[in-house]
């Protein structure tokens, strides 16, 4: 195994096992895009084959340095690339020259030699890439998981654009014959789509802008439907939470008193046992009032279920609450809604009882269930007690 391929294994295992999966453009295959072309540059450009695997060195380690993230990584690169290089063979020069060209691949320096204008085009060379616009996505999302930078696709289009154009060149031959027409039509697809974009936000924010204005026209008491809506459903929930409460103390104590039944209570025909009916008893008392104040807690009021006509046209039913209008016949009960709903004033005033009498009954059940988990609360600590009681007395 050569030199460049020991290195290929050692960047492939460092990549699968220390870089982070939120690296989706900066990974392997990114390297191995840029070792491609580097050898296709080198070919073209005449490079030895000495020469050549010094690039291609530099361009297998030149973004080595993402498993610690990408502040200064070609720096880190390089020094790992030195490491690695010398301890399997390579002469400490050739190290040095390959820890040179990584360096170089910082997009801020300027490559002087031959070899650092060919690494240089080898990583750019994606911009010359059909799929440009594609691999820049990818670079997008990545900054998104690694660094929370987050580009709307106008934002995205304009920064790649100002790359292309005015951050960036080819410098060797081969670059500027063959690569370069093609990174012209990615500026000109670039172009395009920042024509798009502009013209389409335009549109879009002018129909929002209106559909705005058209919903305020339209919606003037859009706030105050919103509130009757939230408040009727959290007035909902707390009726069902407070039945659920209740019928968890049902529950309960319909055991307690099934045990007593069917347990201790047999067991008073044996005078030896005669020290647990007092607590027996109390138990069972305690559980079945707490029943009774669970039941009053969930039992429904019924209601007359009828109107007419003239409670309609004076206002007096809501007929929003089913317990006013069960007993009524259904065209009766159309016209009465309609007459509702023509009267503004007489829709939310029966909207406002609605919410009103279901605040008064959700008083009246949490009361009654405050009382329910008082008494079994003291029932359960004085039936304990009496126990303890009875049995240390025997």
């Amino acid at each position: 195994m050569n030199i460049v391929q020991k290195a290929e294994a050692f960047v492939f295992q460092l990549c699968k096992d220390k870089l982070s999966p939120d690296y989706i453009y900066h990974n392997f295959n990114h390297t191995l895009r840029v070792v491609n072309n580097a050898r296709t540059i080198c070919k073209e450009e005449e490079l030895t084959d000495e020469e050549a695997q010094l690039v291609i060195l530099a361009a297998l380690f030149h973004d080595a340095g993402y498993e610690e993230g990408p502040i200064d990584h070609e720096e880190r690169g390089a020094l790992m690339a030195e490491r690695f290089l010398v301890e399997n063979g390579l002469s400490a020069n050739d190290a040095g020259k390959v820890a040179d060209l990584i360096r170089v691949t910082k997009f801020d320096a300027v490559p002087q030699t031959h070899h650092e204008k060919i690494i240089r085009d080898a990583d750019c060379a994606h911009f010359a890439d059909k799929n440009y616009l594609s691999l820049s996505e990818l670079l997008r999302e990545e900054w998104k998981l690694t660094e929370g930078k987050v580009f709307t696709d106008l934002e995205w289009a304009m920064g790649n654009r100002k790359l292309l154009m005015q951050d960036h060149r080819f410098y060797t031959g081969y670059a500027m014959e063959k690569l370069q027409p093609q990174k012209e039509e990615n500026i000109a697809q670039l172009q395009a789509n920042i024509t798009d974009l502009q013209t389409g936000s335009k549109k879009e924010a002018k129909e929002k802008l209106n559909k705005k204005k058209l919903e305020k026209l339209e919606s003037p008491d859009r706030g105050i439907d919103t509130m009757f809506r939230v408040t009727l459903n959290n007035h909902t929930r707390l009726s069902e939470i407070a039945d659920s409460k209740a019928n968890i103390l049902l529950s309960v104590n319909a055991i307690i008193i099934s045990i007593s039944l069917t347990t201790l209570i047999p067991k008073f025909g044996n005078p030896g046992n005669a020290h647990l009916v007092i607590p027996t008893l109390i138990m069972t008392v305690f559980s079945v009032v707490s029943i009774v104040f669970a039941i009053l807690s969930t039992r429904p009021k019924v209601t007359s279920g009828t109107f007419t006509r003239e409670d309609i046209q004076d206002k007096k039913v809501n007929l929003l609450f089913f317990g006013n209008f069960y007993k009524v016949p259904l065209e009766e009960y159309e016209w009465a809604v309609n007459e509702m709903m023509k009267d503004r004033g007489y829709l939310y005033n029966s909207l406002i009882k609605d919410l009103y009498f279901l605040g008064l009954v959700l008083n009246r059940k949490y009361k009654l269930l405050r009382i329910t988990y008082n008494i079994f609360m003291v029932g359960i600590v004085i039936s304990a007690g009496a126990f303890i009681f009875a049995l240390r007395g025997v």
